[in-house]
């Protein structure tokens, strides 16, 4: 799947793609969500879900490395 297919997947089935094809590599807190990083074959996938309801609120998908940084900060070397 492409980037630019995922983009216009109705919300149930990019759940169901990132959850069934998404290897989970990250996760990180903010004030009111969690966010999990998922790698699929082409890009990745931030999924932001409500620390309260547990649901998934957004998608965010990208190929661009450097929107991996706020991960790689956590990462001692």
């Amino acid at each position: 799947m492409k980037l630019s297919e995922f983009i216009v997947l109705p919300q149930d089935e990019k759940r169901f793609t990132v959850l069934h094809e998404g290897v989970p590599i990250a996760q990180r807190l903010l004030d009111e969500q969690m966010v999990f990083l998922f790698q699929l074959p082409h890009f990745y996938v931030e999924t932001y879900c409500s620390k309260e309801s547990k649901a998934i609120e957004e998608y965010r998908a990208f190929y661009k490395p450097e929107h991996l940084k706020p991960y790689l900060e956590k990462i001692s070397i």
